[in-house]
């Protein structure tokens, strides 16, 4: 189910109803919202004991329990030649879409197991980062 929520409080009331799902979990989204908001979705998940998923590795180093997501290093490297080619002339419409090549995957243990979860070994033997 999606709910878009525009505050703080609605973010608390959208894990909320979540919650009372049997077996919910959230999926947090790529936003500069949820970038801005992201230790309130990770202390709301972790009031209600909801598992959630992450689009990038600050949210399991704040306490948030995985993310898979763009490794965003990675995506700088790839704006600078863009970069470069249209401070030299090229016009933007010009150039191909690029899409990520390097994902990460970042599992928090630690907040696994407040959550009561057993994190699959196959799980964490793939994860680039596995947070103690």
């Amino acid at each position: 189910m999606l709910n878009p929520v525009r505050s703080d409080a609605e973010i608390a009331a959208a894990i909320s109803a979540a919650a009372k799902e049997p077996g919910a979990g959230i999926v947090i989204m790529a936003a500069s919202f949820m970038a801005v908001h992201r230790r309130t979705v990770i202390e709301q998940a972790a009031r209600y004991r909801l598992a959630a998923v992450y689009p990038f590795r600050v949210a399991p180093t704040d306490g948030g329990l995985l993310s898979y997501g763009p490794e965003v290093g990675e995506l700088f490297r790839q704006v600078a030649p863009y970069v470069d080619r249209i401070l030299k002339g090229t016009m933007p419409s010009g150039l191909p879409v690029q899409a990520p090549t390097k994902f990460e995957l970042v599992v928090n243990v630690r907040t696994a197991k407040s959550l009561d979860l057993d994190v699959p070994a196959a799980l964490l033997a793939r994860a680039d980062e596995v947070i103690e």
